[in-house]
């Protein structure tokens, strides 16, 4: 394993595990315990990790610097928290931001609400781009060639409710760019429901999303026009920060391709 490889899993095994000393550090991760010593004290001088009041090794502050510093990049979640704490006093429902990233949903913020049953993403995880609220709201607005390559691409089938047809898949992405929102009944977690609403950068491209999940079931309609309502005043505002300067809500009544195969 090479030593990046190695800093990671590391670096992972703390997060998950909390502080751990070089013997359960070297056994959990099947590594020598000398190369473990080493580069726990390589991290300590540069101040991510640290020992503990028992000498056990724990995450140091370092890595929220570093965190600060990409989520200050980001830019949009600070611009984006006022209005998630809004929608979820409200709603009473957990709301997510979530980022782009590559082929992935990645949750970076989240204000949680009162209801019991929450789709509760720890903030750092990572979802599919075909199901779930923001997910499929940054996916409409991808461009249609990737918005086919990723249909036709491999699906893990979450619940009976994943969109996992590529023709299907095609024809909802479809429905959202006419609409400007996006529904998920149910394809993540069975019993939680989601609405999510894109954000774009200054040339209209998908950076993000906001999401409000929770156990309420959520249908396109006049029932969801209030928390639509929400949300799009909350992506508009931060899409503008970002430099949009089109009509808001984005609304594309040009389907994308139905062509389940290339």
């Amino acid at each position: 394993m090479s030593s990046p490889r190695r800093t990671i899993h590391v670096l992972d095994l703390l997060a998950r595990k909390g502080a751990l000393g070089v013997r359960g550090i070297a056994q959990q991760l099947d590594l020598p315990v000398g190369s473990v010593h080493r580069l726990l004290l390589e991290l300590a001088e540069e101040n991510v990790v640290e020992r503990n009041a028992d000498g056990a090794w724990q995450l140091g502050y370092r890595l929220l610097e570093i965190t600060d510093l990409q989520l200050d990049g980001v830019g949009f979640p600070r611009l984006a928290r006022p209005y998630c704490e809004a929608i979820a006093e409200v709603t009473r429902e957990t709301v997510n931001v979530n980022v782009l990233s590559g082929d992935a949903c990645v949750c970076i913020d989240k204000v949680r609400g009162n209801e019991g049953m929450q789709l509760d993403w720890r903030i750092g995880s990572r979802g599919p781009l075909y199901a779930g609220g923001s997910a499929k709201a940054m996916l409409a607005f991808m461009s249609e060639t990737d918005q086919v390559r990723l249909a036709n691409g491999p699906k893990t089938r979450f619940t009976s409710h994943t969109i996992t047809d590529a023709t299907a898949l095609l024809i909802e992405l479809g429905r959202i760019r006419e609409r400007g929102y996006s529904i998920d009944d149910q394809e993540l977690v069975l019993g939680v429901f989601c609405v999510g609403v894109p954000i774009l950068d200054r040339i209209g491209r998908p950076v993000g999303g906001i999401s409000v999940s929770g156990p309420t079931a959520k249908a396109p309609g006049a029932e969801v026009e209030q928390l639509v309502k929400r949300l799009h005043e909350a992506c508009g505002q931060v899409s503008k920060r970002l430099g949009y300067v089109g009509a808001w809500p984005p609304r594309d009544v040009v389907a994308p391709p139905l062509v389940a195969a290339f």
